[in-house]
């Protein structure tokens, strides 16, 4: 009994040393990962991660005890169940689940498991001998004899996701020494400087983080402007309005400030401004059309001094 105590005791500083340590934490699935590929995966994050495992009623427990002094991992404990297991790290949060999502490792059917994805058996010659064309017909697989082997003739769908796995369609799936499932960690949950979120949050770029941040202000903006009710985002259209409000009662009544005399100017003489442009245009085809004269000149100057004296 003192050496199970002692161990619970080196558990439960571990992990408070872990919690203090590092900021984020991965909560991740265990289900059907085996000891070897659980070291490979510790391997691949040696130096940017920690990976711990454990009961979860010890590390509830655990948890519970350090809340006076961690109050924000209270959030994990609600996500404390099934097998699970702990990632802890300071590094970039995406880079850390490529890592722990790329360890994958294909595994054979097994009678009574949970299909994850759809299962096909692919049109192939199987090499069997024709005796076993019972087994096939059994399971709805269509096939032929070629060259006395048996051929499955079409693509067939034999498992469908989420659904288990019957024991006839394992042991085809094994006689044709196909292994259709891969097994690895998978997220459950994101802990992040007292935020708990799910792993798809990390897909959100800053770019859409901007846009939405946007189209937030903007919805605010209208619903102050149409309610009259100045908020942050609004002042800017408001004070822009009433600016032209002044300058449409200031147009509308001839009084005319410095800061408009241009604008009323383009109001009472449009032709004014409406000829400028034009002539502006003409300028510019003139200065060209001098620029280009010396050149002709030099040209026709060549022609004299060359063939003209033939003429």
């Amino acid at each position: 009994m003192a050496g199970i105590r002692e161990k619970k005791a080196e558990y439960f500083t571990k992990l408070r040393e872990l919690l203090e340590e590092y900021n984020s934490i991965f909560v991740v699935g265990v289900d059907n990962v085996s000891s070897q590929q659980l070291h490979e995966i510790r391997k691949a994050l040696r130096s940017k991660a920690t990976v711990l495992m454990g009961k979860n009623t010890m590390i509830r427990r655990a948890i519970r005890g350090f809340l006076s002094d961690l109050p924000d991992y209270e959030k994990l404990l609600p996500y404390i169940k099934g097998n699970v297991g702990f990632i802890f790290t300071n590094a970039d949060l995406k880079d850390i689940r490529e890592v722990i999502l790329a360890n994958k490792v294909a595994a054979p059917a097994k009678a009574g498991a949970v299909a994850p994805d759809d299962v096909w058996v692919p049109a192939i010659n199987t090499g069997l001998e024709p005796g076993k064309t019972s087994f096939f017909q059994a399971l709805g697989v269509p096939t032929k004899i070629a060259r006395g082997t048996i051929e499955i003739t079409n693509d067939v769908k034999v498992v469908v996701a989420g659904t288990k796995v019957g024991p006839s369609e394992a042991s085809l799936l094994n006689l044709l020494n196909i292994s259709p499932f891969t097994y690895g960690l998978s997220i459950v949950q994101v802990y992040d400087n007292g935020n708990v979120f799910p792993s798809s949050i990390l897909d959100i770029t800053d770019d859409e983080l901007v846009k939405h941040f946007v189209s937030a202000i903007n919805t605010i903006a209208s619903i102050s402007l149409a309610i009259t009710y100045p908020t942050l985002p609004s002042v800017g259209h408001s004070v822009v309005n009433s600016y032209k409000d002044l300058l449409a009662v200031a147009i509308a009544a001839k009084f005319v400030f410095p800061e408009i005399e241009e604008l009323a100017d383009r109001i009472e003489n449009p032709d004014k401004y409406a000829s400028a442009a034009p002539v502006a245009a003409a300028a510019a085809s003139t200065e060209a059309a001098a620029e280009a004269a010396p050149e002709e000149d030099e040209e026709s100057e060549d022609d004299d001094m060359g063939f003209g004296l033939f003429d």
